[in-house]
């Protein structure tokens, strides 16, 4: 029987064994993220390193890589925090080989992701092919909201944007004056202080918000004049015209109307010459006025107003009504935006468009901002639910589909024979509700869940991703993908894909 304590002697040399494969089980995934990182093709992130220089050798991409990787996959984002686990962690030394980088050389290489890390998402997805992985039959797509480096606080309307603007301006040209009396007029004047241009600085935040909210306005006058020129075309060529923008009835009431007394005022001007002419009097001697066609194309012309003033009315009603605050946009990340998430109220954030395979491997993805899915299903489909659903996704080109047309639980009372009192839509949504209704359609359906909405539940629940660490559309979407390709690759490590094994097949 022992008759005390084993001794603990931290003086002691080579507390670790003085072989690094030693200090981890050789069956640790560790190994295996090292070694599959190295089967890759990183060219792209060399190609940034500089080599050759004066000063101290860089830090090997491949290395920074795979630290990054191993990072995300356990619930590790931030430089700061990544630094501290290369220093006391025995699975990040190990890939770190003996280096120490800090938190800048990893701000700065992630920096460099937007333009880098497509590469290496399809890298991981060619690994993953050669692994036997990436089941294509079924795909299914999804939107996943995730937030933004942002708060919802530092949201602001036009008019609030305006007011920081002359804030700005203002604050300016005090300092402008301060320095004038206190250096004199040696200065040039002109000079623009770097809070003003920086566009990382607050000001530059604000001017690109401000922006951000015209251009959205400017788009959608854009997108208002298309559908109502759209409403045009379809009219002159015969073809269902749908609903049309109430500044276009009008103005094609009107149209109409001046075609109409065009008309009429040319037969008044022929009758005429035929009684100077001595003609016999025949037809309609109405004046422009009194005639029948013109009193009819006047009255569609009133008729086109009230709609367009009732229209008018609603909207202001909308307005008044409205809870929030409209149109806003964020002064710390101008590109996020509000998006409304399952049980009620909003995060700040960006929109995830995936494409998951039947195995669940993320094999396209997108970051966007636009709060809803149902324009992604057709550009998604190109680069590999209920929001999806609309005739254009339904008839588009591309492989044979199933998008849902109500909830999850309508589709089940559906298929049953009950009825869901959903009966809107066009002629492809209604095929679809039909479709969707037989019990072969809502078996079908039913494998969407597990396929699209796995991967993430995974990224947010098991990597603890539920927030991007950078700001602005292009790091956000970099970051993005490579949250994904470390899904992936993890994914082929619990499958029991990706093996030591099988790397080293691949390597032969």
């Amino acid at each position: 029987m022992a008759k005390g304590y084993r001794p603990v002697d931290r003086d002691q040399p080579f507390l670790f064994p003085p072989d690094m494969r030693e200090w981890l089980p050789g069956d640790h995934p560790v190994w295996l993220v090292i070694r599959a990182v190295g089967l890759m093709d990183t060219s792209a992130f060399h190609a940034r390193r500089k080599t050759g220089g004066a000063g101290t050798a860089g830090y090997d991409p491949d290395m920074l890589v795979t630290v990054l990787v191993w990072a995300y996959a356990h619930r590790v984002v931030s430089s700061r925090e990544i630094e501290r686990f290369c220093r006391t962690d025995v699975a990040f030394r190990v890939i770190c080989a003996g280096n120490l980088p800090d938190r800048v050389t990893f701000a700065r290489f992630r920096k460099d992701f937007p333009g880098l890390v497509e590469e290496f998402f399809a890298q991981v997805l060619i690994l993953c092919a050669r692994l036997g992985m990436g089941k294509l039959g079924t795909i299914a797509l999804d939107g996943m909201k995730i937030a933004a480096n942002a708060s919802k606080a530092a949201n602001r309307t036009e008019e609030g944007l305006r007011k920081l603007a002359r804030g700005a301006v203002a604050a300016h040209a005090e300092a402008d004056a301060a320095e004038d009396a206190l250096f004199g007029e040696g200065v040039r004047g002109d000079e623009v202080p770097e809070e003003a241009w920086n566009p990382r600085s607050r000001d530059g935040r604000i001017r690109a918000a401000l922006a951000g909210l015209e251009a959205g306005r400017a788009a959608a006058e854009q997108a208002e004049a298309a559908k109502a020129e759209g409403f045009r075309e379809r009219q002159a060529a015969g073809q269902r015209t749908g609903c049309s923008p109430a500044s276009a009835a009008v103005a094609l009431a009107g149209e109409r109307l001046a075609r109409v007394r065009a008309d009429r005022e040319a037969q008044l001007a022929e009758l005429g010459k035929r009684r100077a002419a001595g003609q016999p009097r025949r037809g309609n001697q109405a004046g422009v006025d009194d005639y029948c066609r013109v009193r009819e194309a006047a009255a569609q012309v009133e008729k086109a107003r009230a709609r367009a003033a009732e229209a008018e009315r609603r909207a202001a009603e909308r307005e008044q009504n409205r809870k929030g605050p409209g149109p806003v946009r964020n002064i710390t990340d101008p590109d996020s935006r509000l998006m409304p998430v399952r049980g009620g109220g909003f995060i700040q954030g960006y929109n995830a468009q995936n494409v998951t395979s039947e195995d669940e491997l993320i094999i396209a993805t997108e970051l966007t901002d636009d709060p809803t899915d149902m324009a992604w299903f057709e550009p998604m489909m190109r680069a590999a639910d209920a929001g999806y659903c609309s005739e254009a996704n339904l008839t588009c080109d591309g492989p044979d589909r199933l998008i849902a047309v109500g909830k999850h639980r309508d589709l089940e009372k559906a298929a049953r024979g009950g009825d869901t009192g959903q009966d809107r839509g066009g002629e492809a949504v209604r095929a679809m509700r039909d479709r969707l209704k037989t019990e072969a359609g809502i078996e079908a359906y039913r494998q969407r869940g597990h396929i699209a909405e796995t991967p993430h539940g995974h990224i947010k629940h098991n990597m603890g991703i539920r927030q991007l660490s950078v700001r602005g559309t292009a790091k956000a979407a970099a970051e993005w993908t490579f949250i994904c390709a470390v899904h992936n690759l993890f994914k082929a490590i619990t499958t029991g894909h990706l093996t030591l094994q099988a790397l080293a097949a691949l390597a032969s």
